[in-house]
């Protein structure tokens, strides 16, 4: 692919990732926070299942109690702890706490699938350790936001090791639209059940919503799973750490926030570490 075309789809797929933080703390005025999740990707959910209708399903109860878990921390859990993070914490900062999950992935892997990693990757996670304590402001005194914040990333993390060992079984577009239609299911019924729903309908909030299911949800995925599909995922990977840069960034032109100068310190921290930990040095040949 052309260079450009494709420094114009990361930027495309992760400027989407951020911005869908500042995006999703404007509909929070106008709609609580699991109802608004919940109609995203339930919406989002819904058009993708009419797309890949013809495409390989789960053939087994298992398989679909499979993707039900990975929509449950996919999507639900992550999703669920981002928009809870977003009452009391901006959303730049929400956005890199979330962003942490490639170094947590390296822990989990270690811990349950008896990955190997580098040197350099496990600097990479210290790294990111220490620019989460860095964003924190270099104290203990935590805002539940910033709970939810680590609690979106882990819970993104634990997905993630999920579709490593079970996501060779199911077609990826398949698996995509479910996992999203059955998180966005799980959040509409905690909006029934935890909170008291609010939808206040004006062309504002619609709008809001369309744009966190369409261009947040499905032309992010998309784009995002065409580029893994192109190369070495560990690679592509690397570039997520344009993401929480894009969420401080949207936080600041759409919604003025003001961040502290430690959260852009504990930003860089992040965004090392995480290059680190999907950096893969080319070798060259012993002649």
């Amino acid at each position: 692919m052309n260079r450009f075309v494709y420094g114009c789809l990361v930027v495309l797929a992760t400027s989407l990732m951020g911005s869908s933080f500042a995006i999703g703390k404007m509909g929070l005025t106008y709609i609580s926070p699991f109802l608004l999740v919940g109609l995203r990707f339930t919406l989002a959910g819904s058009i993708m299942v009419l797309w890949v209708k013809k495409k390989r399903l789960p053939s087994s109860i298992r398989n679909w109690s499979r993707v039900f878990t990975i929509g449950l921390f996919q999507t639900a859990a992550v999703m669920g702890c981002i928009f809870l993070s977003l009452r009391t914490i901006t959303a730049g900062e929400s956005s890199i706490l979330t962003f942490i999950n490639p170094l947590l992935v390296v822990i989990l892997g270690t811990l349950f699938l008896n990955l190997k990693y580098r040197l350099y990757q496990w600097i990479g996670v210290m790294i990111g350790c220490l620019g989460v304590t860095v964003t924190l402001g270099f104290h203990l005194q935590l805002k539940s936001g910033t709970l939810f914040g680590l609690g979106a990333g882990l819970s993104w993390a634990i997905a993630t090791i999920l579709v490593k060992k079970w996501g060779f079984r199911f077609d990826i577009w398949a698996l995509t639209a479910y996992q999203m239609l059955f998180g966005g299911l799980l959040l509409l019924l905690l909006s029934i059940t935890i909170e008291t729903p609010k939808f206040m309908l004006n062309t504002e909030s619609i709008l809001i919503v369309l744009y966190l299911a369409i261009m947040g949800s499905i032309v992010q995925f998309a784009t995002w799973y065409y580029l893994l599909s192109l190369g070495d995922p560990g690679k592509i990977s690397a570039f997520l750490f344009l993401a929480p840069f894009f969420g401080v960034l949207s936080g600041w032109a759409i919604l003025g926030e003001i961040v502290q100068w430690y959260v852009y310190l504990g930003g860089l921290f992040i965004f090392i570490g995480i290059f680190l930990v999907n950096w893969t040095p080319s070798i060259n040949p012993q002649k």
